[in-house]
């Protein structure tokens, strides 16, 4: 599998290609814990495809990081909010807000935590703020799937933190067998029966003859899986939670030396993080939730990989193709 980290600008034209057919790609908006600090913002991020913007966690200046990295807001209909800590989404909001006065009318999909519903509520009820489309709230009460699409399944895991706090698995749907044209029209098998073969099964001729699927067809890519993991303290029971992802997020808000502090606040560091990455057999470890006592990253990314090698800086604007 590879990964390409590439910059929000490209990443912007590869998605609106009619040649790029199966785009997953993730791009931070904001890599910072709970104060903004050094040009860097609170927690948010967003996952694209061909077809859907799925946003994670929505921390203060959001709306302006998606106009920043040509984020089409018109393709976000599905929110993620982890938890309840301001960082994480104090931005929301703004941004249902400004979705309303552009003139939206699709309906959104929020899926949270229960209490954030009367939050929302009273905000708008506040403002006397009828927006002109649905809001569809989902309340996180246990782990498992939570959404779905035509290509994507979401799931949540709980992870442990000072509140109650969820993770995100976002793992692509088994794609069908790929035809292999020469061979099916060597065998002389009919168009109707492609799908039967892309689901697996072989086929009989008109004299009896089976024809192996493994013969005329052969299997697709790897279906792709993204699991970002919150705000949480050290926890080696979200490792079996996280088995089978190819790309991880994971939160380092202080470097190693601060072990103590790290799990006093019910968060991370560096070493703990790659630890976790490592132990889950991941391919790719992407971090940040940084502390704004920090101005310089790069002891992060150099410490992280002490640990686990394959680890990258959630740098904002930073877009990782998967």
């Amino acid at each position: 599998m590879l990964f390409i980290k590439i910059n929000a600008a490209y990443l912007y034209k590869l998605s609106s290609s009619k040649k790029t057919k199966h785009l997953l790609a993730l791009t931070i908006l904001g890599n910072n814990s709970a104060i903004p600090a050094y040009g860097r913002n609170p927690t948010a991020q967003v996952l694209q495809t061909n077809d859907e913007n799925y946003l994670i966690d929505c921390g203060e200046g959001t709306q302006l990081q998606l106009a920043k990295y040509n984020i089409k807001k018109s393709k976000i209909n599905k929110i993620f909010i982890s938890h309840l800590h301001g960082d994480h989404y104090f931005g929301l909001i703004g941004l249902l807000s400004s979705m309303g006065l552009m003139g939206r009318t699709t309906d959104i999909h929020i899926h949270a935590p229960a209490k954030l519903e009367p939050i929302i509520q009273l905000h708008l009820d506040a403002a006397n703020t009828t927006l002109p489309y649905k809001i569809y709230f989902h309340a996180i009460t246990k782990e498992g799937e939570i959404a779905n699409d035509k290509k994507i399944t979401v799931s949540a895991f709980s992870v442990n933190h000072r509140i109650e706090c969820w993770g995100f698995k976002f793992t692509e749907r088994k794609k069908p067998r790929s035809i292999l044209l020469d061979k099916v029209k060597a065998y002389e098998i009919p168009e109707a029966y492609y799908g039967a073969l892309q689901k697996g099964e072989n086929y009989t001729t008109k004299k009896g003859t089976i024809i192996n699927n493994e013969d005329v067809t052969e299997p697709s890519s790897v279906a792709r899986c993204y699991a970002y993991c919150a705000d949480t303290i050290y926890d080696e029971t979200l490792v079996q939670k996280i088995k089978g992802a190819h790309v991880i997020y994971h939160e380092t808000t202080y470097l190693k030396d601060m072990e103590e502090r790290a799990a006093l606040r019910y968060h991370c560091t560096t070493i703990q993080a790659g630890n976790i990455a490592k132990l889950a057999e991941v391919e790719k470890l992407i971090i940040g939730h940084f502390s704004s006592k920090y101005e310089f990253l790069d002891p992060f990314l150099s410490e992280t990989k002490e640990v686990f090698e394959k680890t990258e800086l959630g740098l904002e604007g930073t877009c990782f193709k998967i």
